[in-house]
């Protein structure tokens, strides 16, 4: 871990406690950045009061319809997203492809590949979207009519 400390050291995302001793689980190197990434995907644009601009507007996309339209913007945001919000690496190319869901949800999921600039390294970062609505969710309950 220590060879890799310029690359950062952080909390755990999402944050979890050590059952051994009650400390909170860190992350770094190659981790942190990853889970960075979630971080940002996750955390809707305004937010956070103290960082506006802070995270990604992906939460726009969920009831569209995803088309080549769509697809692009997804992209464009993603891109911009991780270019002002993780300077450690360098976006390669991103790619959204369909993940097939049951009972008519629907899901996508982003392939991220980026370089990290310090070690100039590639990675494949796998980022799922969902778009399942909350009345297609499947809770063995039968809907109402």
């Amino acid at each position: 871990m220590r060879e890799n400390s310029f690359l950062g050291t952080g909390w755990s995302f999402p944050p979890a406690f050590d059952n051994s001793n009650d400390r909170l689980q860190m992350s770094a190197g190659d981790n942190n950045i990853t889970q960075s990434i979630d971080l940002v995907l996750q955390t809707p644009v305004g937010s956070r009061s103290l960082l506006p601009t802070f995270g990604c507007s992906l939460n726009q996309f969920i009831f569209r319809n995803i088309d080549g339209t769509a697809r692009a913007q997804i992209i464009q945001s993603v891109e911009q997203t991780l270019l002002d919000c993780e300077p450690r690496i360098s976006v390669e190319s991103i790619e959204v492809f369909d993940i097939d869901v049951a009972e008519g949800g629907a899901a996508i999921a982003l392939n991220i590949l980026y370089r990290i600039k310090q070690t100039n390294t590639r990675h494949n970062h796998v980022f799922p979207f969902s778009l399942i609505e909350g009345t297609l969710l499947n809770t063995g309950r039968r809907a109402l009519p």
